[in-house]
């Protein structure tokens, strides 16, 4: 999968360097993946959930961090829509990001 935009997570975790290992994780795995669909991310990320509207939220770090992405399947591209701590996500409708 290619990631739109890598820049926003490591802008996210340059301040926040106790999420480095996670997230580098999370981009790590998800852009050798060749997801076709939800099912296929559920595989790689028990924890993703779908919230409508091609958007999945990852947990991250034992669900101190949550990642909104868009999945485009057909084209294989995922696209970073917040980036944030538990409490900041509950603030944020994530289907409309």
């Amino acid at each position: 999968m290619r990631i739109i935009a890598h820049r926003t997570l490591v802008e996210f975790y340059s301040n926040r360097p106790e999420a480095k290992t996670a997230i580098e994780n999370w981009y790590t795995k998800t852009t050798s993946a060749g997801w076709q669909s939800f099912a296929d991310v559920k595989k790689d990320f028990n924890s993703v959930d779908s919230v409508g509207n091609q958007h999945y939220v990852f947990n991250l770090k034992g669900n101190e961090y949550r990642l909104v992405v868009v999945i485009k399947f057909q084209i294989k591209m995922v696209y970073i829509r917040f980036i944030g701590t538990h409490s900041e996500y509950d603030k944020i409708d994530c289907t409309n990001i």
